[in-house]
C-alpha cells in the first residue's frame, strides 16, 4: 500500500509541475472567445488590392468569417501558418472567408521582406500588413505574445490562440482545425 501511495503522490506532483510549466508558456492576448472584435484600425497593406495604402481590413471583411494573425517577426513556422490560412481562405471562398496578417513592427525593411515572402510562397488570399509595434490599442495584443491568432465571424471571436516563441506543427494544426468554428 505504501508503494502505491508513493506512486500516486509522485504522479500527482509530476502532473502539477507539467501543468505549471504549460501555464507559464500560456499568453493571454487580444479579445477572447465570445468577445466582440474591437473594431476598425488602419494598418499599411503590403499586399492585396490596397497595397501601399493604409486601409481597414476589419471593415472590408464585415461580418464574414475571418482569420487574423498579429505577429511580431516573420519566421519559418509563421510562414507555414500563413500558407495554411491562405489555403483555408481559398477553400472557404464560398463562405466569403477573409484573412490577414498584421506584423507589429517599426522595421524599415519589413515591407520589402513581406512582398518577397508573399511572392515566393504564393500567398494570394491573405493580406499582409504592418502596424505599430504595440498593435491597435483596443485589441490589447500582449507585448509578451509573439503571435496572436483570432478566428471570428459576425465580428465575434470564436477562437483565440496566443504564443510566445516559434509555433510547433501541433499549434498550426490546432489553429487550422479551429477554422471550422467560423465557417459552419
Amino acid at each position: 500500500m505504501n508503494l502505491f501511495r508513493m506512486f500516486a503522490v509522485c504522479t500527482l506532483g509530476l502532473g502539477l509541475v507539467i501543468g505549471s510549466i504549460q501555464a507559464a508558456d500560456a499568453v493571454k492576448s487580444g479579445p477572447q472567445v465570445e468577445e466582440k472584435v474591437p473594431g476598425p484600425f488602419h494598418p499599411l497593406n503590403v499586399t492585396g488590392e490596397n497595397a501601399g495604402q493604409k486601409s481597414c481590413l476589419f471593415c472590408s471583411n464585415g461580418d464574414n468569417p475571418v482569420a487574423v494573425i498579429f505577429a511580431r517577426n516573420p519566421d519559418e513556422s509563421l510562414t507555414k501558418l500563413i500558407k495554411k490560412i491562405d489555403e483555408a481562405t481559398a477553400k472557404n471562398s464560398s463562405s466569403k472567408m477573409g484573412s490577414y496578417v498584421v506584423f507589429l513592427s517599426d522595421s524599415q525593411d519589413l515591407e520589402g521582406k513581406l512582398k518577397a515572402m508573399a511572392t515566393k510562397e504564393n500567398v494570394k488570399n491573405t493580406i499582409l500588413s504592418i502596424d505599430n509595434p504595440a498593435g491597435p490599442e483596443r485589441y490589447k495584443i500582449s507585448k509578451d505574445a509573439d503571435i496572436t491568432v483570432l478566428l471570428y465571424t459576425g465580428r465575434v471571436v470564436k477562437a483565440n490562440h496566443a504564443f510566445k516563441g516559434a509555433l510547433k506543427d501541433a499549434d498550426i494544426e490546432k489553429i487550422t482545425g479551429d477554422i471550422s468554428k467560423i465557417t459552419k
